[in-house]
């Protein structure tokens, strides 16, 4: 625990079980969504 306290990375544990969503969309139409939102975005100028 003391290791934990002291690093300065941080660790993370990933759910294995997570494995079987990688690949997939799960919410295709809030994705779609989103990417129209974005292609029509403009970044701010500096």
């Amino acid at each position: 625990m003391r290791e934990l306290n002291q690093s300065k990375t941080p660790i993370i544990v990933f759910d294995k079980k997570l494995e079987k969503f990688r690949g997939k969309v799960l919410f295709p139409k809030k994705l779609e969504r989103a990417n129209e939102i974005l292609a029509k975005s403009v970044l701010p100028k500096k």
